[in-house]
């Protein structure tokens, strides 16, 4: 049996050198485009998307351009890099939210990626009135404060010590919307097990595979969210990873060892080799 990696540890240097694959899956966005088109259709609601720490709305092209291909009435956030909750940012994140909820009449929905999925979940909590539903791409508010191989980078853009955030208290309880958590076991940057919503009626985690840095143009994660993004608003279900599916999405409530998709497709072809020793991602 082996042992469960350190939830309270950053991941691994072999996870964080896999980072790299964030470029393939940028590659793979553009050469599954058209397929990634028959994904569910948007109502027309408004999107606000959040980048990551250190990241600005360029991050985020890919898959603001893929809901608005969709449907979706897509927003950045309009407040350059993300360099945390530094004073002001909350309220101007605020009015932004308020500004486009005006506009459009009806609820937003919200997206935040890493350090952005914090700021959606606080932000949901402070307005629920102007909020659909909030995703979140491995964002670790569930996660200890060091749990991350970009604490230090953190605290030199945020100019505060990453145990001394504002929402530190009570960012692992869900906000008061529908809040579904997409995360990677082998995300290089976070320790994926702070990614994880406390699942209930209205709470959810869905497991892809790949990287932190790829999880907004990741195509897989990419069609969960406009799975996610389609359902009626009023009439929120939880994510249906039977049938086909269940191929493509590995069960989020799995034994930290059970394998995944990418070992169980080798082993069914013949390429795995258990008398081999390899590198497994998932577990390092």
């Amino acid at each position: 049996m082996i042992a469960a990696p350190d939830p309270t540890a950053p991941p691994s240097r072999q996870l964080l050198l896999l980072e790299v694959r964030a470029v393939w899956e940028l590659s793979a966005f553009f050469a599954t485009y058209p397929m990634l088109r028959l994904a569910p259709r948007g109502d027309g609601h408004a999107v606000l998307v959040i980048p990551g720490l250190a990241a600005s709305d360029t991050s985020t092209r890919p898959l603001r351009r893929f809901l608005t291909d969709q449907g979706w009435a897509v927003h950045g956030w309009a407040l350059g890099a993300n360099h945390g909750p530094r004073p002001g940012v909350e309220a101007k994140l605020q009015e932004r939210l308020a500004s486009i909820f005006r506009a459009s009449g009806r609820k937003v929905s919200l997206i935040g990626w890493s350090l952005g999925g914090i700021f959606a979940r606080e932000i949901a909590r402070r307005a629920p009135e102007h909020v659909r539903a909030v995703i979140t791409l491995g964002s670790p508010f569930a996660g200890a404060p060091r749990a991350s191989n970009a604490w230090r980078l953190y605290e030199r853009v945020s100019e505060r010590r990453v145990d001394d955030h504002p929402w530190r208290d009570h960012m692992k309880t869900p906000p008061p919307v529908p809040a579904t958590a997409i995360f990677s076991r082998s995300d290089g940057i976070v320790a994926w097990q702070g990614c994880l919503e406390r699942e209930g009626a209205h709470a959810e985690n869905i497991e892809v595979e790949g990287s932190h840095c790829g999880l907004g143009h990741n195509p897989v994660a990419l069609y969960a969210i406009a799975d996610r993004l389609a359902q009626p608003e009023g009439r929120w279900k939880p994510f249906d990873r039977g049938g086909l599916r269940s191929f493509v999405y590995p069960d989020p409530k799995r034994a930290h060892d059970a394998p995944g998709i990418a070992a169980r497709a080798a082993a069914a072809s013949g390429r795995a080799k258990p008398k081999t020793p390899t590198f497994d991602a998932r577990q390092a």
